[in-house]
């Protein structure tokens, strides 16, 4: 059985620009990014554990990170408060059971 995942924002404050570069690359690999420090991420729990241990080992204890997992109805309603381009996800044109 597949693990449930959920969609979380991700939230960096990085003072030093080599860090932070390492830190966008590290999350490009796991989301998409949506503003300059914000990126949203589709994760299991498993992988949310291994993002996070890999970005504790580049920041520093002066950078800032926040994890912010958001409900299903978070999501679904997301669009009906914000622009429509805001959270545009591709849907899918068919589904695996």
């Amino acid at each position: 059985m597949a693990e449930q995942k959920h969609w979380y924002l991700i939230c960096y404050d990085i003072r030093c620009p080599k860090r932070w570069r390492k830190a966008y690359k590290l999350l490009n690999g796991y989301g998409e990014r949506l503003q300059y420090s914000i990126f949203r991420c589709w994760l299991s729990s498993r992988s949310r554990e291994k993002l996070r241990w890999e970005l504790e080992k580049v920041l520093a204890a002066e950078d800032d990170l926040l994890l912010i997992r958001l409900s299903h109805q978070c999501v679904r309603d997301l669009r009906g408060y914000n622009r429509s381009e805001a959270w545009v996800l591709e849907e899918a044109s068919f589904r695996v059971i």
